[in-house]
């Protein structure tokens, strides 16, 4: 369904798990900055909506969205997170730079989910212009920041899942 036909941070609270016992990591690019920590917000406010404590948090900032998966896999190493979140925002421009941007991100951080078993979220928006960014960081389309976390809680409660199960199917 198309973004414009729906609030982005809608959704049900009833099969979000409790994320009390979890640790996160955050990375946030700092390029179009009003963007991307309007997002970090939203995703922390989630996070600790469903019992994320500060301390179980760690967070860095990295010049630009092409520079989130080199600095996930460093703060997945240091800090041994549950889960690895991933917040940018490319706005296209004049050029064809948003696509080998957002292509070599969303490639980065599937390569690492599955050399690593760890989950890494794709918080990254990939929109045609600043307000269409404003509109999916806190306007009128809802914060894909809230989507990133609720993505996050319910992947770290698989990942947390299948480190405690002896059973395995596929790659097991």
């Amino acid at each position: 369904m198309a973004s414009a036909l729906k609030n982005l941070s809608t959704y049900d609270d009833s099969n979000i798990p409790d994320a009390s016992e979890m640790t996160f990591a955050i990375v946030v690019a700092d390029w179009n900055r009003d963007i991307t920590h309007a997002l970090y917000e939203g995703c922390l406010e989630t996070l600790q909506k469903h019992g994320a404590s500060e301390e179980k948090i760690h967070v860095v900032q990295v010049p630009g969205t092409f520079e989130l998966p080199a600095a996930g896999r460093i703060i997945a190493g240091r800090e041994n997170p549950d889960v690895v979140i991933c917040i940018g925002c490319v706005i296209k421009g004049e050029t064809q730079h948003d696509e080998y941007i957002n292509n070599a991100v969303a490639q980065g951080l599937v390569n690492l989910s599955i050399a690593t078993g760890r989950p890494f979220i794709f918080g990254v928006l990939t929109p045609n212009t600043h307000q269409q960014a404003l509109d999916r960081a806190g306007g009128k389309h809802g914060n894909k920041g809230v989507e990133a976390a609720v993505t996050a809680l319910r992947m770290a409660e698989l990942y947390r899942a299948k480190a405690t199960s002896k059973k395995g199917i596929g790659f097991g």
